[in-house]
């Protein structure tokens, strides 16, 4: 059995569709700021999908997510190698200065900008000093829960047109295929303990944007580009979020597929929900 805490959000609803073996685990079932080892009997696995993810909050709380983001990843590691099961923790491309212009390889200096993101490095530190697995992805979207393709298609109905930032790279990630990712590294454990794991390619929240536009059947030139300096946040956001996928493969995975077949294939998935009734705009 692969216990999930925080396995209630999008990432953990795919790991669950994808393997019986899953068990997720809400924040209420099992409290990773608080975890021991009695909490994982009978687990084989543990994939950490818990998180402080409120990124401009986190400015203010800092606390509270250093708890979540740092001590509980520590505490969760640290039972996990008292029962010798595997942990892999879930981080976050936050974790980099966001200054770069090639991509990220893990071993690369870190520099995190933000609270959130320092928070997160404290998490990796603890759980790599425990033996754990650290696997870094970004800009994550799923079925189920909250994320940018479902309110670029909110904003798609009931705006005639809208301005995406166009300043910030990064490569859009289809959480289920890194759910399938993560269940491959849980299977082989590979000698290399920190890892990159995002869809292929590389692109920009605008581009994103217009092809959420066209997978939605919607003019993408409804969209128009704008800066990071015309939408000031509490959280400063990487301008380059691009994780290089080169240590995955060498590790013996498989590569995640391309962004833009993964974002088609969301579609699919009903990644959005189909329209029943509604006018388009004009």
């Amino acid at each position: 059995m692969i216990l999930v805490p925080g396995g209630r959000g999008q990432l953990g609803h795919d790991l669950a569709a994808l393997s019986p073996s899953v068990r997720p685990m809400s924040s209420a079932e099992l409290d990773v700021t608080s975890v021991t080892a009695a909490d994982l009997a009978g687990a084989t696995a543990v994939i950490n999908c818990a998180a402080y993810t409120a990124v401009d909050a986190a400015e203010t709380d800092e606390a509270r997510a250093f708890e979540v983001n740092a001590v509980g990843p520590g505490l969760l590691a640290e039972a996990c190698a008292s029962l010798g099961i595997p942990l892999i923790h879930v981080s976050t491309d936050y974790v980099f200065s966001g200054d770069g212009t090639q991509p990220y390889e893990p071993s690369d200096p870190v520099g995190p900008k933000s609270a959130y993101g320092r928070t997160k490095l404290e998490g990796e530190r603890r759980v790599l000093e425990a033996g754990g697995w650290v696997v870094r992805t970004a800009w994550v979207y799923g079925v189920h829960g909250s994320n940018f393709v479902k309110t670029m298609a909110a904003l798609e109905s009931s705006r005639p047109s809208l301005s995406v930032v166009d300043d910030q790279l990064g490569s859009p990630t289809w959480s289920k295929h890194l759910a399938a990712g993560l269940l491959e590294l849980a299977s082989v454990l590979p000698d290399e303990r920190l890892l990159h794991a995002t869809n292929g390619g590389e692109t920009t929240w605008f581009r994103f944007a217009q092809a959420i536009f066209e997978e939605l059947g919607a003019d993408p030139a409804r969209v128009q580009p704008c800066t990071t300096a015309d939408f000031p946040r509490p959280a400063p956001r990487p301008a380059y979020s691009v994780l290089s996928g080169a240590a995955w493969a060498a590790a013996g995975l498989r590569p995640l597929p391309h962004w833009r077949s993964a974002l088609s294939d969301a579609f699919q998935a009903g990644v959005v929900a189909p329209r029943t009734g509604a006018a388009p705009l004009e």
